[in-house]
Formats: C-alpha cells, sequence, structure tokens
C-alpha cells in the first residue's frame, strides 16, 4: 500500500491502541503541543471500539476526513458515510465510533480539543453483526 491515502503518510502501525480496533490502523501524530492532532489511518473495514470523551470542561473531538470513505456514528443514531472533506464535530459525553467502509481505506485527522480533565473511556466493539448491516 502507498503510504499516502491522503495529504499526510500514515505513520506507524497503531499497536499502542490496536486492542481498541478491529483491523489495523495506523497513527501519524501531527502535533502534541497545544492542540492534540493526529492523522489515523483505517485499513478497508477497520473500526474502532464505541468510546466515550470525557472533561471536566471543555474536551471533545473534531474529525476531518482527509481520505478514502468511512462511517461515523453515534449510539442509538443512524451511521453516517464520510467521505474527503466532511468534518465532525463530537461533543463530550457522546458514545460513538468511527472506522473505514469495507471497501475502501479511510484516514481523518482527530482534533482533541483542549480541555480539563480530558480523558477517553473505550467501550465495547463494533460487532460484525452491527458492521456488516452497514
Amino acid at each position: 500500500m502507498d503510504n499516502n491515502i491522503g495529504i499526510f503518510s500514515i505513520g506507524d502501525k497503531n499497536d499502542a491502541y490496536a486492542k481498541y480496533f478491529v483491523g489495523h490502523s495506523y497513527l501519524n501524530m501531527l502535533s502534541t503541543e497545544q492542540v492534540v492532532i493526529g492523522n489515523v489511518t483505517f485499513e478497508p473495514k477497520c473500526r474502532n471500539n464505541w468510546h466515550i470523551h470525557h472533561a471536566k470542561s471543555g474536551g471533545g473531538q473534531i474529525l476531518i476526513v482527509t481520505g478514502g470513505e468511512g462511517w461515523y456514528q453515534e449510539w442509538g443514531k443512524t451511521p453516517r458515510k464520510l467521505k474527503v472533506g466532511d468534518v465532525v464535530n463530537i461533543p463530550v459525553g457522546v458514545k460513538h465510533w468511527h472506522g473505514a467502509t469495507k471497501d475502501s481505506w479511510f484516514q481523518h485527522l482527530a482534533i482533541e480539543v483542549p480541555g480539563e480533565d480530558t480523558k477517553n473511556e473505550w467501550c465495547e466493539p463494533v460487532s460484525d453483526e452491527q458492521y456488516n448491516n452497514l
């Protein structure tokens, strides 16, 4: 695979967070100062587990799609198909997941909105049944 499906290199295998993903993902940290920005790349069918961004104040996450096609879904809501140029604003406390479609690599910038006492709560995987019904 080409190391550039979008405008940024895919980086290294995302081994540190592999237990929170179904399939393989890659991470290229673009910024770890002021605002944390990671370029996350998902192979086809790869998705992260349901998760929640918590913060005492501020916080949340913004996704900016830079390559391929993917999915975003909030708990209890209809999945949203994502394409290059789409932006997703994820408020604090919203359980959600995101990942690649079945036939496409997917790349997005994951921007951590600054806040106080921010943390992620990783939940259950998106089941094959849930994913295959998209």
